[in-house]
């Protein structure tokens, strides 16, 4: 069988055609870089913030019960005593 085209021309298009696929595999690492780097600060920016709210949200609530154990009036002894009976408490 008598092949129309040239040994020279299947190299020439073998090689665009590795330099085509090479140029692409750069632009598909390219793109992968850039999304996973966007996802590791976008996830730290979030990981951040929850932390930072996180402690805030323990520090009022630490404020709060801290503010609840002052107010509250000193008992006497006599109103801590637990009645015994029934009859005690009327």
């Amino acid at each position: 069988m008598i092949c129309p085209f040239s040994k020279t021309f299947y190299i020439v298009v073998l090689s665009f055609s590795g330099l085509l696929l090479l140029s692409s595999c750069a632009e598909f690492k390219e793109a992968g870089r850039t999304i996973g780097h966007t996802t590791r600060n976008v996830t730290r920016e979030i990981g951040h913030g929850t932390r930072d709210v996180a402690k805030e949200i323990g520090h009022g609530t630490k404020r709060v019960v801290n503010s609840i154990g002052e107010e509250q009036p000193q008992r006497s002894e006599d109103e801590n005593k637990k009645p015994s009976s029934a009859s005690e408490i009327n």
